[in-house]
């Protein structure tokens, strides 16, 4: 008991909390405006309060993009590494054009076409050969356009892939690939004409015609 009238003598001691004020009676606080524009008839004033939040976005958003357009500037004028025309079209060594046209149809424009050495052709042409192989599935349901833009994609590869192939054989393998090669993108194109036309026999004979010299071009390159 003596121990506990001790601890009421001690906090009769202390002094006695004052009150806070009523925190809740306030009136909540508004946000700050951040963006007020006011004009006076006699002379345009424009008033921009921005909180510190905006103002630090701001000057972050032009530290960022700032240093972004310099790095594009810098890459462009220093290393050149940005191209401002069209894409380069590779250079074509051997006749494999249309002696009609002097070009091929299903050749696309604007593609990058990676310098990926002899080896590196000769696997793309086995593996493109595969890809338009089972292009055939797609015949006859309505996909007349995904299958022209498809061809084309592969064929232009096929192309330039095989001129490498032709350009760096033997001479006694040179003609034999050209014959291959232009076999290939004659069938190439008479299945073009014809899934441009929607002529689904047609479409279907010359696909018939062109999986056989795909399944050639497999096992040249395999």
């Amino acid at each position: 008991m003596a121990r506990l009238t001790n601890l009421n003598g001690i906090f009769e001691a202390l002094p006695a909390i004052p009150k806070l004020p009523n925190i809740q009676s306030r009136p909540p606080r508004k946000r700050a405006t951040i963006l007020e524009c006011r004009h006076s008839n006699k002379n345009t004033e424009q008033e921009i309060q921005v909180t510190r939040r905006i103002a630090l976005g701001l000057s972050t958003s032009v530290a960022v993009f700032g240093s972004w357009g310099i790095g594009i500037s810098l890459a462009d004028d220093n290393t050149r590494l940005w191209l401002d025309g069209p894409l380069p079209v590779p250079p074509v060594y051997n006749k494999m054009a249309n002696e009609e046209t002097g070009t091929r149809s299903f050749l696309k424009k604007g593609i990058y076409i990676a310098n990926i050495g002899i080896d590196g052709s000769a696997y793309r042409l086995r593996k493109y050969a595969f890809d338009l192989l089972a292009l055939g599935d797609l015949i006859g349901h309505d996909a007349w356009d995904h299958v022209r833009r498809y061809l084309h994609l592969k064929s232009t590869f096929m192309y330039y892939d095989f001129d490498k192939l032709i350009s760096a054989a033997p001479l006694d393998d040179k003609k034999p690939l050209s014959d291959l090669a232009n076999t290939l993108f004659d069938r190439f194109e008479k299945l073009d004409d014809a899934l441009k036309k929607h002529n689904l026999p047609l479409t279907e004979s010359c696909y018939q015609e062109t999986s056989s010299i795909l399944q050639e071009v497999m096992d040249r390159m395999a």
